[in-house]
């Protein structure tokens, strides 16, 4: 059961920051079990747990990252990332094209939301088409997500804008390269205990009949056929 994160977390990500290399990692690796990986793994215990009861159907997964970067891309970086995230989401060979539940902390806050990491570009026209079809379920989530303070939507959009929408209302979501529905905040108190479990299960909630949509779209035919 996750117990809540420590100052000693919080140590750790500020020490990893400013010494990344394996002389000071190796020193401190039983503090990055103790304090950081074991207790981010109870937490996405906890979260998994709760969102596979809430949808059984969809043989969902969770992940956890290692602190680890891949030797092949550190472009001048350390060899440990700043940061750790957990992942819950459908199993797929390219898990970014699909959406996806996640929780990160780093040095400077924590984030959590639901969104593509890297969609395919056929998802997206697929989203669009779907949109252009039948625009009333995506009008009610897009109010429905503008009426709460919790998530908000970022995206990267295309660089030559796609045609408008239905409805200035559905235009973000018609120039959306990715997304995601996002919280970021600060290294607030209830990290320190349960209160962050509270908090991701009723955001994660809210967050279900977005998901439910877009895990979808897959299903739908190619607008390009």
């Amino acid at each position: 059961m996750f117990t809540g994160f420590t100052d000693e977390t919080v140590d750790f990500l500020w020490g990893i920051r400013f010494n990344n290399e394996r002389t000071w990692f190796e020193a401190h690796k039983e503090i990055y079990l103790t304090q950081f990986y074991r207790p981010m793994c109870a937490l996405a215990d906890e979260l998994y747990a709760f969102m596979a009861e809430q949808r059984p159907d969809l043989g969902l997964i969770r992940k956890v990252t290692r602190i680890y970067r891949d030797a092949r891309r550190l472009h001048g970086r350390g060899p440990y990332k700043e940061c750790l995230w957990f992942s819950v989401e459908q199993p797929s060979e390219q898990w970014t094209s699909r959406p996806t539940f996640w929780f990160e902390l780093t040095p400077d806050g924590w984030s959590y939301g639901m969104g593509y990491w890297m969609p395919k570009p056929v998802t997206m026209a697929k989203l669009r088409a779907r949109i252009s079809r039948d625009p009333k379920p995506m009008e009610q989530l897009t109010r429905r997500l503008r009426g709460q303070a919790e998530f908000s939507l970022e995206t990267e959009n295309y660089k030559r804008p796609k045609a408008a929408a239905p409805a200035p209302l559905l235009e973000p979501w018609y120039q959306a390269k990715s997304f995601s529905l996002i919280h970021q905040d600060k290294l607030t108190e209830e990290l320190f205990g349960r209160d962050i479990v509270e908090r991701l299960k009723s955001g994660w909630t809210f967050l279900l009949p977005y998901y439910d949509y877009f895990i979808t779209l897959d299903g739908d035919p190619d607008p390009a056929r």
